[in-house]
């Protein structure tokens, strides 16, 4: 089975998690989970977007990636038994569901072609990461700019509204690795 992108699973797979899941409604800025945090439950953005990331002890974070509507992540936690290795926080007003670990683990269990599943998801994660850290090391800032842009109207916008962005700069340097200064400069040269 080859999956279009990382956090898709097929249909009977997610309908299956869906069923067994329950809705949270998160705010801008709301934690979902915390580094550090018992790998409790696996989760799908129904609307809004999910913002992966790391902070230093001095303060400065790092954002892993956005996960956006229909995708589902946390699952690695959930298979190594270990504490949460990132942040996840709501970039916009968003909708998660949630399906507790001991649920999953009963789905699962003695059907190899969902764990198949979550490892080509878990695969392809990680070829996603290897890319963002090619774009991060080849590609200019302006560039790089504009794919979170594209990212963020994709995941934000509804059929027919007009395109919206809810993030600052600030937010855009941290996705990025780059200060906010210098994607002011960017945004200004863009018009």
């Amino acid at each position: 089975m080859c999956l279009a992108e990382p956090g898709k699973l097929d249909v009977e797979l997610d309908a299956l998690l869906r069923r067994h899941s329950r809705q949270r409604v998160l705010v801008r800025g709301e934690a979902l989970y915390g580094r550090g945090s018992p790998p409790d439950a696996l989760f799908c953005v129904e609307r809004g977007i999910i913002r992966l990331s790391v902070t230093s002890p001095a303060g400065r974070e790092a954002v892993l990636g956005l996960v956006t509507p229909g995708h589902w992540f946390g699952e690695a936690s959930l298979f190594t038994r270990e504490p949460r290795g990132n942040d996840a926080v709501a970039a916009v007003e968003s909708t998660v569901l949630m399906v507790p670990a001991a649920s999953l683990h009963a789905l699962i269990d003695d059907r190899s072609d969902y764990l198949r599943q979550f490892l080509a998801m878990m695969g392809q994660r990680y070829k996603a990461v290897l890319g963002r850290m090619d774009d991060t090391v080849l590609l200019p800032l302006p560039e790089r700019l504009a794919r979170i842009i594209v990212q963020m109207i994709d995941a934000g916008s509804k059929a027919g509204d007009a395109p919206t962005l809810r993030f600052s700069q600030e937010e855009a340097a941290h996705m990025l690795g780059a200060s906010r200064q210098s994607v002011n400069r960017v945004a200004r040269r863009s018009g």
